[in-house]
């Protein structure tokens, strides 16, 4: 590759311009940085490699790899993978609205079910695409939910706790956090897979209609005995269809869950779908640049020193992540919103103009007709891309200029950070160590009774964070 931006300071081998924190955890800090070549704004997550455990390790690598497999319009883009002697960098899709929690508390009582169907739409389908590809995500709440306000679209993110599964396989690992954990997981119980994201959708659902969660008490203990009672009331305002869908959802027993597909087909989740055209906008891919943009944009790659032509139809075709990719998709990406938003424009004054013409000529016959401007297919093929390995400089973390711009941005990386300490796994460790008994109302087995005493919870114990 051709050498670039190499006398820079304080940026990632002069690639990116780290500016505000957005988040911090444990051992990784989100970044808001800005693509120096193309001017586009991303988020960094950095991870410090020398601070993780075998454990973090092992989720964090996981996480890369299921990240690389979800190539889909309602899953946050990863860009590009910079590895360092000392860090990690994972260059992903910025939002522009913060997180699907913030837009959901600007309306009390919850959002208008025809707004919440679009939402709710967009999240199913990215995980059904996700159990397609045999990926369960095991951490599906809000939070973890970025609002693509412009767009009117939403995406999911934070992979962190994700797996791959073959079906029929159970999983084991007790991992999520409290409020959208399906009862099999706080139990402890090996659990599908699949079926533990469908509960955390009705979660999702009922909090979208009704802006509130289903099982939300003073304490954790309280909590969790909602959840495995399953003892939820949804306000008179949500409509019988819309109720009945959750209903399909938040059932103890996995196996009489909706599946994914019974959700995708159910009748309120149908409704005036095909006028959605919010589902139209495309993950941008090489096969869906035309030939005229591929070719300005390799000529302005070139120009700018990025890489040979060569080099770059060679890493698109070994589809590998790195910067090369990166700038070429960041690039792609910027010519399709100028293109969609011009034909927008121009479908919006034609529309006018045959309104118009329609109100001078009642008797005219034939409906105005257009043609949907983007397509809709998802990309099918997961692009397993190989890193950038660059040499490290002397990153600068330190934020800088306060941009009001980015202020919902950076609450929902600090609420999603926060609320990280409050994972389950913690939330089972501080019970386990200070509990030693756990009553439930509902009905439940010799099994779950045992478990129950393994566990040791106590009703209304909980450690101070």
């Amino acid at each position: 590759m051709s050498k670039t931006y190499k006398n820079y300071d304080g940026k990632i081998a002069g690639l990116y311009d780290l500016e505000e924190t957005l988040g911090k955890g444990h051992f990784a800090v989100v970044k808001l940085a800005r693509h120096v070549f193309t001017g586009e704004k991303v988020a960094v997550k950095v991870i410090d490699k020398s601070k993780l455990d075998d454990l973090s390790r092992a989720h964090l690598f996981q996480e890369v790899r299921c990240m690389k497999l979800v190539q889909h319009p309602n899953v946050v883009r990863l860009y590009e993978v910079i590895d360092t002697h000392t860090k990690l960098y994972l260059i992903l899709e910025l939002g522009d609205g913060g997180d699907l929690y913030d837009y959901i508390m600007r309306y009390e009582g919850g959002l208008t079910e025809e707004v919440a169907r679009t939402y709710f739409r967009q999240i199913v389908k990215a995980i059904s695409y996700c159990h397609r590809l045999h990926v369960v995500h095991r951490d599906l709440k809000p939070e973890n939910v970025v609002f693509f306000e412009k767009s009117g679209t939403v995406k999911l993110t934070d992979f962190g706790f994700s797996n791959r599964f073959s079906p029929g396989q159970k999983l084991e690992t007790s991992c999520g956090s409290l409020a959208y954990s399906a009862p099999e997981i706080l139990l402890g119980d090996s659990y599908d897979a699949p079926a533990v994201d469908v509960w955390s959708l009705g979660v999702i659902l009922y909090m979208l209609v009704c802006g509130q969660l289903p099982f939300q008490e003073a304490n954790d203990s309280e909590t969790l005995t909602m959840i495995m009672d399953c003892k939820y009331s949804i306000p008179k305002h949500v409509s019988e269809q819309c109720k009945k869908l959750i209903s399909k959802m938040l059932i103890r027993e996995p196996d009489k869950r909706a599946s994914l597909d019974e959700i995708e087909k159910d009748d309120w989740l149908s409704i005036a779908q095909n006028n959605d055209c919010t589902e139209d906008i495309p993950l941008v891919s090489r096969e869906q640049v035309s030939e005229e943009h591929h070719n300005c944009i390799i000529t302005k790659m070139v120009n700018g020193n990025i890489a040979t032509k060569e080099e770059i139809i060679e890493a698109l075709d070994k589809n590998e992540y790195n910067h090369v990719t990166a700038t070429y998709f960041l690039l792609a990406e910027r010519k399709l919103k100028t293109h969609c938003q011009e034909l927008s424009t121009n479908e919006h004054t034609e529309t006018s103009r045959a309104n118009l013409r329609v109100s001078q000529m009642p008797d005219m016959s034939q409906p105005f007709l257009r043609d949907h401007v983007c397509p809709t297919n998802f990309i099918q093929n997961a692009r397993l891309r190989k890193c950038s390995i660059v040499k490290e400089e002397d990153e600068d973390l330190s934020s800088g200029k306060e941009d009001k711009s980015i202020n919902a941005i950076l609450t929902s990386f600090n609420r999603r950070g926060s609320r990280s300490e409050g994972k389950l796994s913690n939330i089972l460790q501080e019970k386990l160590a200070t509990a030693k008994t756990f009553g439930l109302k509902s009905v439940r087995n010799a099994q779950e009774d045992s478990l129950l005493e393994e566990l040791s919870l106590s009703h209304g114990t909980k450690k101070s964070k």
